[in-house]
């Protein structure tokens, strides 16, 4: 089994990062000086995926002029040396085909997926839901392909959350223990009451599935707001005879859909940076002083 292609929905109007995202999608954010989009690509280019069928509204054109070449603005780098500068960037350009696929309407994640039936054969493909990042020895996707692969099947990613947490999320129910780490879903509860819940593994952002998704998507009904929920179509699945696992992913895990989730993966980020964590260290220090006065 080879996968090689990743479906990423960012069709998203971003409202939490509200002025800001009027004019900017919130893919772009930066973490650091990288914005937050080029870390998913780099996760799904680190784990064997080169085509990646990308989600989007009539608004995020910005996400394609920065997944494009800029052959002016190499050129006017070039004359000032600092061509180096986006390195990074032309490096993923040269490597990744993008495909850009519009979704009208706001129908659900779920119907964002279905939006990429076209581009999808009959082959398992992955999706990584934007507002994540992951950050671990093994890139997250990289090592659902690696249990997808061995056992032929579909795999999602969890990971324990806290039991007073677990309202928010899409929890799994566990039918058996196939080894570490690894379980075989009887079916997954969507937001369940702390007193309900049949686990503390949430699902997360991070995705492989057979192409019979798509068939699942096109058969249930709109589920929580009128949607097509992503959740809905694998409980389908599930349902209907197909076997689903969760793998228990090592990773550290940034929720950047929000502004405080954005904040802490930025502070993150400038601590593991050699150059910048010195840096990030002494106004800590400073903070805590001025705190304590």
């Amino acid at each position: 089994m080879k996968i090689t292609k990743a479906i990423i929905p960012a069709a998203g109007l971003g409202t939490r990062f509200l002025p800001y995202t009027k004019s900017v999608p919130k893919e772009l954010l930066p973490i650091m000086q990288t914005p937050a989009f080029q870390f998913i690509i780099e996760e799904g280019l680190e784990s064997g995926i080169c085509e990646f069928e990308i989600i989007e509204n009539e608004n995020k054109q910005a996400i394609n002029n920065y997944f494009s070449k800029n052959l002016e603005l190499e050129h006017q780098l070039q004359q000032t040396n600092k061509l180096s500068s986006i390195e990074s960037i032309n490096k993923i350009i040269e490597q990744a085909t993008f495909n850009y696929i519009p979704q009208k309407e706001p129908l659900g994640l779920g119907h964002a997926i279905l939006m990429a039936k076209q581009t999808i054969d009959n082959e398992y493909f992955g999706i990584l839901l934007p507002d994540e990042i992951m950050m671990g020895k093994q890139a997250a996707l990289a090592q659902l392909i690696s249990i997808a692969q061995k056992y032929n099947t579909s795999v999602i990613a969890v990971q324990e959350v806290p039991t007073e947490k677990v309202s928010s999320y899409g929890i799994i129910s566990i039918k058996n223990q196939l080894e570490n780490n690894l379980f075989e879903i009887e079916q997954l509860v969507e937001k369940p009451a702390i007193n309900d819940t049949p686990s503390n593994l949430a699902i997360i952002g991070r995705y492989i599935l057979s192409s019979s998704l798509f068939n699942s998507l096109e058969n249930i009904h709109p589920g929580a707001n009128n949607e097509i929920q992503l959740t809905d179509g694998i409980a389908h699945m599930i349902k209907n005879g197909e076997k689903v696992l969760a793998y228990k992913i090592d990773t550290i895990r940034h929720d950047i859909g929000n502004p405080l989730g954005w904040l802490q993966a930025n502070i993150y980020y400038s601590i593991s940076n050699p150059v910048t964590a010195p840096l990030i260290k002494n106004i800590y220090k400073i903070l805590f002083k001025i705190k304590n006065y």
